[in-house]
């Protein structure tokens, strides 16, 4: 069932948001090399602590740590390690949920650790720059496969392809709420947005095939071809204009 939110709900989601925008940015900082990607999740945690809110992630369904840091090939859910130190080269995903009096925002950026190669540099701009280009159809009145469609277009037009296992989905008292926001589709179709529903927009592309494999570790989703891979997310309110993104 999609929730369509109240004002009072949106203003908490808000909060929700710049909690998380904040803690995307702490680790932002302090992602060099030589660093722990579990000194990032304790970062992360302990910040969204100080502000009275919860990292969502941490105990979702046994889910291990407060933060997803995904390497490389890895596109989503790579759990923090003591082990997993960072070097340069790497294409970091770092995806963020933030609870806050009951409500949720969710975020993901792709951060460079030193130099990448100029493959890998692209790939993260193609992802962030996919998002914008879909979210301009997202609006009230629009069916959700314009988004979906303008993003897989824009992607393979560079190249490069769209992650089908794993999509993005509404957002607010639950992390995930209905609708599904695929990252690839046909225009015209899917659901019809409402001002103010609230989505998690999350384009993941690859440099190669889009087919994923689960990890030993029973969470971490790769690319089976080991190709590097993006993740780009922010949570957006549907209005009658451009949305609102609430995680910038």
């Amino acid at each position: 069932m999609i929730t369509i939110k109240t004002e009072h709900e949106l203003e908490l989601m808000r909060h929700a948001g710049k909690i998380l925008k904040d803690a995307l940015e702490l680790v932002r900082e302090r992602a060099k090399e030589g660093v722990t990607t579990k000194r990032l999740d304790t970062l992360a945690y302990n910040y969204i602590k100080t502000q009275n809110a919860h990292p969502t992630c941490l105990g979702y369904d046994k889910y291990p740590a407060s933060i997803c840091t995904s390497i490389n090939e890895e596109v989503i859910h790579g759990i923090p390690s003591e082990k997993r130190v960072l070097e340069e080269g790497m294409l970091l995903k770092v995806d963020i949920c933030v609870n806050y009096k009951g409500f949720n925002a969710d975020g993901a950026r792709t951060f460079t650790i030193g130099k990448v190669s100029p493959e890998k540099l692209r790939l993260k701009e193609v992802a962030e720059e996919s998002f914008f280009e879909g979210i301009k159809f997202l609006k009230e009145g629009a069916r959700l496969g314009e988004y979906s469609s303008a993003v897989q277009a824009y992607v393979e037009k560079h190249g490069m392809n769209v992650i089908r296992d794993f999509v993005g989905h509404g957002i607010g008292r639950d992390l995930h709420e209905d609708p599904s926001v695929p990252n690839f589709g046909v225009r015209h179709k899917g659901v019809r947005l409402t001002k103010n529903m609230t989505l998690a927009v999350e384009p993941m592309i690859s440099l190669g095939g889009f087919r994923v494999q689960k990890l030993a570790d029973g969470w971490t989703m790769a690319t089976e071809d080991k190709s590097p891979s993006a993740h780009y997310e922010n949570t957006v309110i549907i209005t009658n204009g451009l949305p609102e993104i609430i995680t910038l």
